[in-house]
């Protein structure tokens, strides 16, 4: 009983999650579905009523003196409800068709909305392919469901109640083997379900690794080719491969007893209807063989209904599992609370351009150590503040913090005096310009990308893209090539290299006219010559604007208003470079590993 109990509570479960998909129908939809429900409905009645009508013209045949006429008569009228059944059941499909085209098209548009406001600690939770495969695949696996729900789920609880409503005066002894029947078909769905869902679960997440590996090994072709490791990640996908096709191979497995089981069944209740009928027609007297030969015929037609209705609902046990998954991964992205979210907005600040640390602690989500720790420095207007330290002491960290990508666990970071989390998002992004550690294209032309964002000010004009491209010494970029600005960029800026990908990324960054640039080693694939003239271009024509530059090279920052040196997460100096030579041990041996001391004197 126990066991009984557990597996009811299990399937209750999942039937709930099952429908949690409902829950995103417009008013709409719900109407739609109201509609496809009752024309599913007389769809039914009219296949029910085709029965009667095989009764009628059965028992003309049968009983002697039948007119031809009344036979056609009957025959008429049964292929009338054949007719409007079929255009009953068309209208039905339309109409499903629309739900789920419409629940696929809401569902997105919130998906979309929500991985949108996410912060990066969330989406680095779900991961890009994970989320990839939830705004598609998961998507359309509900989409199907949807269709097939309400032209299968729907339609067989109505088809078996009608059925049994019809046949429910009927011989006992029929009645029994019906029952036994449906039974049978109750028990083989529900160990098909119980041992096929948990495989059907895990095909999901096998999806989102398969989907990995593939973009792993599209975006780094090149990598690949030159470490000769094409026989390595060919490996590796073959692995994943291999694991989803066992785990779908399994689950079908399972399901395909399915199908057999029930035409066995189905099979079977003729069989033993016809052969009850057999011996109560043979013990019946003369006058009443006939009515009981109909009957029989008429029986077991609507038993054959009832078993039908319960085999439409094993689509849905092979569709289902996969779908109740999809269902649930698609909810947990929607319900996701982002953790940045917007503040109650700054009507006006005293202060333009200024950035400041506040004793400020920052530590990732679940992460056993902080990166940061009581960070505390000041930005004023025009300033160049350079940020330098080894390899992993928080200097992406720490800037990740002023335009929230990440929020800090302890202290303050204000720009231009207020808290940056009583800015909105919108505010506070709209006074920044970022600048990126990894170049970010986007698919469209050199104007598109440099013109990206409106900055709260509307569309940028020709005149303010060409500022920008000049500006961060990309104009040579633009005349290299017959198109100018338009010339076509591809997904990731795939066709332009490093260095090009790093101009138009500053230059897009600049034509925002933004109170603070944000550059997040954002120099390091320029020469020297072209990164020297890039910060004396910019010195000059953005005088007003604070610059906050992440940099690994010495020659980057040298000439900044105020250097801070990060060592494992705390400040161990601030200052300019000459002074940092003098008084920080530790910015005076990054500077030696990249200059000599003779160049550092002249420097």
């Amino acid at each position: 009983m126990q066991v009984s109990a557990s597996l009811f509570r299990e399937a209750f479960k999942e039937g709930e999650r099952m429908l949690s998909f409902v829950r995103h129908f417009t008013k709409r939809d719900w109407g739609a579905v109201i509609v496809a429900v009752a024309l599913i409905g007389l769809s039914v009645w009219l296949e029910l009523l085709m029965i009667d009508y095989i009764k009628d013209i059965t028992k003309l045949v049968v009983i002697p003196g039948s007119e031809i006429g009344e036979i056609l008569i009957a025959g008429g009228k049964m292929l009338l409800c054949a007719l409007a059944s079929f255009l009953v059941t068309v209208l039905v499909t339309v109409i499903t068709g629309f739900i789920a085209s419409n629940y696929s098209f809401n569902v997105r548009a919130k998906l979309y909305d929500a991985v949108e406001s996410f912060s990066m600690a969330q989406i680095n939770r779900f991961s890009t392919p994970s989320l990839i495969t939830r705004s598609t695949n998961d998507i359309t696996q509900v989409q199907t469901m949807i269709v097939m729900g309400l032209l299968v789920i729907v339609r067989a609880p109505i088809m078996a109640a009608f059925a049994i409503t019809k046949i429910a005066d009927k011989n006992s002894e029929w009645m029994f083997s019906t029952g036994v029947a449906v039974v049978l078909v109750i028990i083989v769905l529900a160990v098909c379900f119980l041992f096929a869902h948990p495989r059907f679960k895990k095909i999901q997440a096998l999806t989102d690794n398969i989907n990995r590996i593939t973009r792993e090994n599209l975006t780094g072709i090149r990598v690949i080719r030159a470490y000769n490791a094409e026989a390595y990640q060919k490996e590796k996908f073959e692995k994943a491969n291999a694991e989803i096709t066992k785990n779908n191979m399994t689950a079908h497995r399972i399901m395909a007893i399915m199908m057999p089981s029930m035409m066995l069944i189905m099979n079977g209740i003729s069989v033993i209807v016809y052969w009850i009928g057999a011996y109560l027609i043979n013990d019946a007297p003369l006058m009443g063989k006939a009515d009981l030969f109909l009957d029989m015929a008429v029986f077991s037609q609507y038993a054959l209904m009832i078993i039908m209705a319960f085999m439409m609902v094993n689509m849905i046990f092979i569709m289902g599992p996969r779908a109740m998954v999809a269902s649930k991964r698609i909810n947990e992205v929607i319900d996701t609370k982002s953790t940045v979210t917007d503040g109650k907005g700054v009507d006006h600040t005293d202060k333009h351009g200024e950035v400041e640390f506040k004793n400020v602690g920052f530590r990732y989500p679940d992460a056993a150590e902080g990166v940061l720790e009581n960070i505390s420095f000041s930005a004023k207007q025009g300033e160049t503040v350079a940020i330098i330290g080894s390899t992993g002491c928080g200097k992406s960290s720490l800037i990740n913090l002023i335009p929230r990508f990440y929020d800090c666990t302890e202290g303050e970071v204000l720009v231009d005096g207020v808290n940056v989390k009583d800015y909105t998002l919108e505010q506070l992004h709209n006074k920044i310009g970022y600048i990126p550690q990894r170049a970010v294209l986007f698919s469209g032309d050199i104007n598109t990308n440099v013109a990206f964002g409106d900055n709260g000010k509307g569309d940028y004009t020709q005149d303010d893209v060409s500022r920008a491209v000049r500006i961060a010494q990309a104009q040579e970029i633009v005349d290299s090539y017959d198109e100018g600005f338009e010339h076509p960029v591809a997904q990731g800026g795939s066709n332009l290299s490093g260095g090009q990908k790093q101009r138009i990324c500053i230059a897009r960054a600049i034509c925002r006219n933004p109170e603070i640039l944000i550059f997040d080693d954002s120099f390091s694939a320029l020469d020297y010559k072209t990164d020297r003239t890039l910060r004396e271009t910019l010195k000059k024509e953005t005088a007003g604007t604070t610059n906050i530059i992440v940099a690994q090279r010495i020659g980057t920052i040298k000439d900044a208003d105020k250097i801070i040196v990060l060592d494992e997460g705390k400040i161990a100096a601030i200052g300019k470079h000459r002074e940092l030579l003098k008084n920080c041990e530790i910015y005076k041996e990054i500077a030696l590993s990249q200059l000599s001391e003779e160049e550092l004197k002249n420097a």
